[in-house]
């Protein structure tokens, strides 16, 4: 082979080479391709895929807003239904208490009439029978005039119409005044009623701490059949632990729970004869949640029960320390009342022919109005008739006051004669109204033998 043969084969080996490079490098490039296209596809298909998703978490998304919008709507009427039955329960609410508290004063206001003719009555000098009479009159009376009290009490806790007035409270005179209403009952049951008192004060509200202790006492002494009943107390840290105890049939373990809860009355109470609804308890322990007192339950079934309450100590004496004192003593007592000038103001016709009933077998020179106008015309025409006391309703007709009356009565006279106003409104405001006067309150129905008593003491 010639040199130029040789030559022109290697450069067609040359070319053959060039072309193979080629090749493979185009087929890299077609590789490269194919793979960017069925990157591309994938993407495509993903694509397409999350769109797909999208489309159905949108319509998932949608039913469920509308589902929510739906309970959110049924959410907003059941709202606005407990709103509507809430004010209407509300308005129910404050109608019962004023039904009651309406209805409970002119209930009052027969029951002390009769309370007044029946005292009048049982000092007329008469057969055995007919004292027997008197007195089972006399004992329907203070039944009901108990359930009265109680129903009026439940509804003003229920609707938080009695607010609390918190002052120092003097302990031996709050046991004092508490023992000598339960006293007489004791005794008659052959029980003793002893107190231990401490020289100290609490804070609390003086009239509903004391309806609590009574109410507690009361109890003892109406299921303990031998026996004592026992007032003390102790100090716990800042609190006075008052403590009522007594040697009945206790309460067992498993009504100690349920013996708050009104109408439950507990074995003991159904197999006492006194009666009663129970529902003295849950006053009581409506009452020491107002006040914020812990009320504390020891009982032993067969060996008696001791109630507690703990009450903050204060370090301020209350004020006017022995006048409770002296009005007790004075509560003990039964004095005539002979010539005593006495002016009565009340609306009610009954309560004034009762009052007058009564004032008579006393012996007082007694003069009744039913209101201001009848007082001014008794100081313009019968000047020189100058009242020893006045007893004179809160209430009176057009929106007149008994305490109207007193006032018009010390001015025309110009000087402070003694004052009782006789009310069936328990509300603080009331009460407060007729202090400042400087005069003394009586809660209806009254009891005769405590108003002759607190007669006696402010005029004695």
């Amino acid at each position: 082979m010639t040199i130029e043969n040789r030559s022109e084969y290697g450069s067609h080996d040359n070319a053959l080479e060039e072309l193979e490079r080629r090749n493979q490098k185009l087929a890299k490039i077609n590789a490269a391709l194919m793979q960017r296209v069925e990157r591309s596809m994938d993407y495509q298909a993903n694509a397409y895929s999350m769109f797909q998703t999208a489309i159905g978490l949108e319509t998932q998304v949608r039913a469920r807003t509308e589902e929510l919008k739906a309970a959110l709507n049924r959410l907003e009427r059941a709202n606005s239904q407990l709103t509507l039955a809430r004010d209407g329960a509300e308005r129910a609410n404050r109608f019962k208490t004023r039904f009651f508290t309406a209805v409970g004063h002119d209930l009052l206001q027969p029951l002390h009439a009769a309370r007044l003719s029946l005292s009048a009555l049982g000092e007329i000098h008469g057969e055995q029978q007919h004292k027997r009479l008197i007195g089972q009159v006399d004992h329907a009376l203070s039944t009901i005039e108990e359930l009265l009290r109680t129903i009026l009490d439940l509804s003003k806790l229920d609707s938080g119409a009695i607010k609390p007035s918190f002052q120092p409270v003097g302990v031996p005179d709050l046991f004092r005044s508490v023992l000598v209403d339960i006293e007489p009952i004791a005794r008659d049951k052959g029980l003793l009623l002893t107190m231990r008192a401490r020289e100290m004060a609490v804070t609390s509200d003086p009239l509903m701490l004391r309806r609590i202790l009574q109410n507690l006492l009361a109890n003892a002494v109406q299921y303990t059949e031998r026996g004592r009943v026992l007032l003390a107390c102790r100090k716990r840290g800042a609190h006075l632990r008052i403590d009522v105890w007594d040697t009945g049939p206790g309460i067992a373990p498993s009504e100690q729970t349920k013996i708050f809860e009104e109408f439950h009355r507990g074995a003991a109470g159904q197999r006492s004869h006194a009666g009663g609804f129970g529902i003295g308890l849950a006053i009581i322990s409506r009452m020491a949640e107002t006040l914020g007192h812990r009320i504390e339950l020891c009982s032993e079934p067969g060996r008696g029960t001791r109630f507690s309450v703990y009450v903050p100590i204060s370090e301020e004496l209350p004020a006017n320390r022995s006048v409770s004192r002296d009005r007790q003593s004075a509560a003990t007592r039964a004095y005539g009342l002979t010539s005593l000038k006495v002016m009565v103001v009340d609306n009610d016709a009954g309560v004034r022919e009762a009052m007058r009933a009564l004032l008579d077998r006393w012996g007082c020179d007694a003069r009744l109005f039913q209101g201001l106008e009848g007082v001014n015309g008794m100081l313009a025409s019968d000047p020189a008739f100058r009242p020893d006391i006045i007893l004179a309703d809160f209430h009176l007709d057009n929106g007149e006051q008994g305490l109207d009356a007193v006032a018009r009565v010390r001015e025309a006279f110009g000087t402070p004669i003694q004052a009782v106003v006789i009310t069936a409104d328990h509300s603080v405001e009331v009460a407060e109204a007729v202090a400042a006067t400087g005069s003394e309150i009586l809660r209806k129905p009254v009891k005769p033998a405590e108003l002759r008593a607190l007669i006696t003491h402010l005029v004695g």
